[in-house]
């Protein structure tokens, strides 16, 4: 069975100015980030995440843990920086329509943090709000199968990959599997989804503009909460994306030149050989002869050297 939620206009709306700019993205090799931008979004990412659930720690102090430097600060928000760090590197390994690997997850962020993590729960629980309770979950022992339902309308629905993304977040937030770590986890899941589909989603920290408005966030899940359906939260997600995405394309570098581009896909390609054809494969837009020059400039340089002949001409990046 389906979520419910609906297909209005203004989602249709917000789904197409997303679409073209994940068109614009891919036009500028904006998915061919340096490294260390890749690192510096991956820090706003999790700092933005665990900002939201309470954590003290600044970018500087999460900056500080990765590069193995001393930081003082509350154990539990070390522990908790130094769980998403985990994570994070291990998100290629998981698969979003495997609930195993959601439960793994769950159990690498939640590690020393609370009891059984990994573990579904065994109470029942209620969100307050202000003195009131905002949101009673469904009972514990229904738990593994609204979960079971929720992982096949992932693996089986023909619906846009954005929309699902969105939908998915709702209603585990409203499911509440875990006795602690869903906000996360829901933000989590909703970016492994979209990067099923969108390599731009590996760097780009949407949860840096929830924790600017936290408010509006749990607005949205609340108002689809009195509703019954996740619509209102759809539309709020795809808001946040679009914005996410425009701050992409207004802060964007300058186009990079032939060693950039040949630097780039020497960052991601992993086989130790390679010929023009996988440099073309990245790089779809450029012309042979263009893609020829980066790797001529490349040999040139010393970044790469060239063996074979014409058609059994490959490269290999060069060790210093």
């Amino acid at each position: 069975m389906n979520p419910p939620y609906e297909l209005t206009p203004e989602i249709l709306k917000k789904v197409m100015s997303i679409s073209m700019k994940i068109g614009e993205v891919n036009a500028n090799y904006l998915v061919h980030q340096d490294p260390k931008l890749r690192k510096h979004n991956q820090i706003k990412t999790i700092h933005s995440s665990l900002y939201i659930e309470g954590n003290t720690l600044s970018e500087e102090q999460i900056t500080a843990i990765i590069e193995n430097k001393r930081v003082i600060g509350p154990e539990k928000d070390i522990k908790e920086v130094l769980n998403a760090l985990n994570v994070y590197k291990g998100m290629k390994n998981f698969k979003y329509d495997s609930e195993k690997d959601f439960r793994k997850a769950h159990e690498l962020l939640m590690t020393g943090l609370i009891e059984m993590p990994g573990s579904y729960r065994k109470k029942s629980v209620g969100i307050v709000k202000g003195g009131q309770i905002e949101h009673i979950a469904p009972p514990f022992d229904n738990v593994p199968y609204l979960m079971e339902d929720l992982f096949e309308y992932l693996k089986t629905s023909p619906e846009l990959t954005v929309i699902k993304s969105c939908v998915f977040h709702y209603e585990m937030e409203f499911i509440h599997p875990f006795m602690d770590g869903n906000g996360r986890m829901g933000r989590l899941w909703q970016t492994l989804i979209l990067r099923s589909e969108f390599p731009v989603f590996e760097f780009l920290p949407f949860e840096t503009l929830i924790a600017k408005n936290q408010i509006a966030y749990y607005d949205a899940l609340s108002a689809s909460d009195k509703e019954g359906k996740s619509t209102k939260f759809i539309v709020y997600m795809l808001g946040i994306i679009d914005e996410s995405l425009d701050e992409l394309l207004t802060n964007r570098p300058l186009k990079m030149n032939e060693t950039e581009r040949l630097n780039s896909f020497l960052s991601m390609y992993y086989k130790q050989e390679f010929k023009r054809k996988d440099y073309l494969q990245q790089y779809p837009d450029l012309s042979s002869a263009t893609a020829s020059r980066d790797l001529k400039n490349g040999v040139e340089k010393g970044i790469i050297e060239k063996y074979g002949d014409k058609k059994t001409t490959y490269y290999r990046q060069k060790n210093n």
